[in-house]
């Protein structure tokens, strides 16, 4: 037998984590990591925080699962801190932010099945969008890398350019559903959308009985320094998928919806064995006791203010290697020039300078601190990268 006991679709490289600290990871050999990539934009309150750590071991020794067949005080009770700090009137949990896309898309199609227009399935997503893995979130994106040997896909959806809302609003039908967007797209390149860009799909959803949908899978939940980027640009959703830092680690997503939006889904039109479970509440409590409050957002935005205008500082010195810096909040992209490749060079800061960083599309090194850094680990990941430059560039 050839093939590993992991199925082997990840390239897995030779940093094998076994703790955490922090702002840190720990190998098996004892190396230490500083992680400023957290798990892709998930471990938003570091390593071992105290009081997560806490909730997971107290709920765990209590109740870990149930079904969704009975009572869920715990959900309810999360899922009333989500709508009275969000747009949403009802929440539904999941696991991962796939599903919580998935969730959004088929809320968008039963709304327009119970508004007696069921030719109202297409949905309008964009060029370089990432929404995850499943066959229906890879349907939303024309990326070969994500499609490639997996067709037929499903049906119903048209990718346009992003930030081009001219385009989009070509691309509407009378088969629309409404459009599926990141407000800053990470895996795509860290792009945040044009304020006019978005407040545009907002308002072709009003005049055309649209549903604009946002993925805020990796840049919300505090990571752009508000408890959710659309807040920025001054509009709402009617649905919102999200996952990644709301559970800081723990797998948990949600999709968030107006109670209009959310009208066609009924009983027995939807469901999940594991999603909102009492252990993912637990988790989903701490982390909103933590990090959603005015004080907490405001060290965000300090600190990525602080760490992006250090990095630009630095760049200069090294200006074969670095292009521009682009993202909002800390979600942090740096576009390298052409002749450096982003894998290459995340694997040479990883490998030699002990500095976890994600590469993106465009040829973009993704920045995703824990959003619990402080002024030691700017200083620090500047200086690595700033080694990491120098080296690489007389390796070259």
């Amino acid at each position: 037998m050839t093939i590993t006991p992991l199925m082997p679709v990840y390239p897995r490289c030779g940093v094998r984590p076994v703790r955490g600290e922090g702002c840190y990871l720990i190998g098996e050999r004892g190396e230490r990591y500083l992680d400023f990539a957290s798990g892709i934009a998930v471990n938003l309150l570091g390593h071992g925080h105290p009081e997560l750590v806490q909730a997971i071991a107290d709920q765990a020794a209590t109740l870990m699962h149930v079904s969704n067949l009975y009572g869920s005080p715990q959900g309810e009770a999360f899922a009333q801190k989500l709508v009275d700090r969000t747009f949403a009137d009802t929440v539904f949990f999941t696991n991962s932010g796939a599903e919580a896309v998935e969730c959004a898309i088929k809320a968008a199609r039963r709304y327009h099945h119970v508004n007696g227009q069921p030719n109202r399935t297409k949905i309008i997503s964009f060029t370089n969008a990432f929404h995850g893995r499943t066959l229906g979130t890879i349907s939303a994106t024309n990326q070969p890398k994500m499609r490639d040997g997996f067709e037929p896909l499903l049906p119903g959806f048209e990718v346009v350019p992003f930030n081009d809302l001219e385009a989009a609003r070509a691309a509407v039908d009378a088969n629309t559903a409404g459009f599926l967007v990141e407000p800053v797209q990470g895996e795509g390149g860290m792009t945040p959308a044009k304020p006019e860009f978005l407040q545009g799909l907002r308002q072709i959803c009003d005049e055309q009985g649209l549903l604009l949908i946002l993925d805020e899978v990796q840049c919300g939940y505090c990571r752009t320094g508000t408890f959710f980027a659309h807040e920025q640009y001054g509009i709402t959703p009617d649905i919102m998928a999200v996952a990644k830092g709301i559970g800081g680690g723990f797998p948990l997503g949600a999709c968030l919806a107006t109670e209009e939006a959310a009208k066609g889904m009924v009983i027995g039109t939807h469901g999940s064995t594991y999603g909102g479970n009492p252990l993912a509440m637990a988790a989903a409590e701490a982390v909103f006791r933590v990090a959603v409050n005015d004080a907490f957002l405001a060290n965000v935005q300090t600190m990525a203010a602080r760490l992006r205008q250090a990095i630009e500082q630095m760049m200069p010195n090294h200006d074969s290697v670095f292009d521009s810096t682009r993202g909002l909040g800390l979600m942090i992209g740096i576009k390298l020039k052409d002749a450096v490749e982003a894998r290459a060079f995340v694997a040479h800061l990883r490998d030699n300078h002990g500095l976890l960083t994600v590469a993106a599309g465009e040829n973009v090194v993704r920045i995703l601190p824990p959003l619990v850094i402080d002024d030691s680990h700017v200083a620090e990941c500047v200086e690595k990268l700033s080694a990491g430059a120098r080296t690489f560039e007389a390796g070259q």
